[in-house]
Parts: C-alpha cells; structure tokens; sequence
C-alpha cells in the first residue's frame, strides 16, 4: 500500500553531503534527492521547495525525505481528489486509489445528505465527500487519536464531527437509520503480510491502519453486519479491498443482508465494494 511518491532506498552518505547548508536551490535538492534514490526528484523538489520558508527549513526537510520519511509527511498533506489533505506523523496517508471510492459513492448517492467517514483516518474521504455533496452533515470517526486530531483539522470549513472510538461504537445514536453513505476504508492488509509492506507505511503509519486480522477481512465483517442498522433506505456501505479478497468482501456484505456490488478500476488498481440497504 505505498503512498504516492515511493520512499528512497536508504541514504548513501553522498546523498547525505550533497546537499548544501548555504544557498540552497532547486537543483542542490534535486540532486541531493536523486542521489538518495527519489524516483521522481524533480517533481518532489518542487513540493519541498514550496512548503519551505527559509534556507535551514528547507535543509531541514530535504534531510528527512533522503533519510527515508515519506513526501506526505515531510510537507505536511497529501492530495487529495484536489484537496490538500493534512498529514501528521503515526496518521494513515491516503492513498490515490481510494479517490475511487470516493467517486462510486458520488456516483451512487449524488445527493446524499448525511454521511460518515468510518476508519477517517486524516478524513481525506470525508472532507472529498462534502466538498463534491450540497453541505452534507458530515460525521467521521477513528479509533486512533493521532488520526482524530488530523480529521478534525481537515473536516473544520465542513462543519463536520469527528469522534474518537472503535468503529460504530464512536458514532451517536441519532445517526442510526439515516447514514445515506457509509465509507470505511478499513484495514485489509492480512497480518501475516503486514511485514511485507514498503518502509514507508510498516515504518510511518499506525498498525491499527493497516492490519486487517489473518485474512484481512476481520474488520469489514465487523463493518457489515452492523451497517444496515445505520444505513438509511436505499443507503450504501462502501470499503476498499484488494483484487484477491474481492470475492470474499463481496460474500461478507451480502450476509449482512445488504445487495453487493463490486466496482473495478485498472488505472488505480482499485478495487470497492458497494453494499445497498434496500
């Protein structure tokens, strides 16, 4: 699950006295990135160029991305669907791909008027839906406080709430029945390849993000056999998952009783199950 610039291979320590603390410039960084093995240096010197304020800044950063922290994190946001998402250290990034889940759920309630962002993470799904929807009522909620305090930062221009708390158990009672989108980009990494993943999310981001139990699908059954409750009529869940576990995801969400349907998209390798209460 890599974030949308790949962390450098560790630093050589050429790269790490390439860049130069005096006069720093576009091509001092992009060298000293290119030296660190950045696949796309000219594009994240831009980036770093731009979210820094003084020369120290700007060393400062460039130091953190050769020493392997991810881009996301060494400028503070990622994007979003056209957003500039706010990122912290230990919260979830998000990823490109998940901007499909985002458009399947535009696409099944393109005037939804209440909607929760479950497993928020920084709340990118949540502030992309309120930013697309008519001024939705807005609710999301998170388990990690590090990632409660992100959302909260980046759902404030929605008028939106952020609880902190485990899956439903955060969300108030009043929101029962009504929920017109559910989006819970839960975690469905199996935990026996939670090890197998790139530096930059085994290494920078919460595990609670990321391992989704032994075949990855723990946590979307917990999901799915409590949505309809929540859901109004005609009301959809929508999770991410991988290509190998989309069968099982889509059995999952029609024990609970809801009608599944699976959407693909090639270009994102993204994969979203849409469950509709009827």
């Amino acid at each position: 699950m890599p974030s949308s610039f790949p962390a450098p291979p560790p630093p050589s320590p050429r790269a790490l006295t390439a860049f130069p603390k005096a006069l720093p410039s576009r091509d001092a960084v992009v060298a000293a990135l290119r030296a660190a093995g950045c696949v796309f240096a000219e594009d994240e010197a831009a980036l770093i160029l731009d979210a820094a304020r003084t020369a120290a800044e700007l060393t400062a950063l460039v130091e953190r991305r050769v020493s392997g922290l991810p881009l996301e994190l060494v400028v503070g946001w990622a994007e979003f669907r056209g957003l500039r998402i706010t990122v912290a250290p230990g919260v979830f990034v998000p990823r490109r791909r998940t901007e499909f889940l985002v458009s399947e759920a535009l696409a099944h309630a393109p005037h939804a008027d209440v909607v929760v962002d479950l497993c928020c993470g920084s709340g990118a799904v949540g502030a992309a839906l309120a930013a697309a929807l008519d001024r939705p009522e807005v609710h999301a909620a998170d388990v990690d406080p590090a990632a409660v305090a992100c959302a909260r930062r980046n759902l404030a221009d929605t008028g939106g709430r952020v609880y902190a708390g485990d899956l439903f158990d955060a969300l108030p009672d009043a929101l029962r029945g009504r929920v017109d989108i559910l989006a819970a980009n839960v975690p469905y990494v199996p935990t026996g390849e939670v090890a197998l993943l790139p530096a930059e999310a085994r290494e920078h981001e919460p595990l609670v993000a990321l391992d989704g139990g032994g075949d990855g699908l723990d946590v979307l059954r917990r999901v799915a056999a409590a949505a309809p409750d929540w859901l109004a009529p005609g009301g959809c869940l929508l999770v991410e998952t991988s290509e190998r576990q989309a069968a099982d995801a889509v059995d999952t969400v029609a024990r609970a009783g809801l009608t599944p349907r699976l959407a693909v998209c090639e270009d994102l390798y993204a994969h979203v199950v849409t469950g509709v209460r009827n």
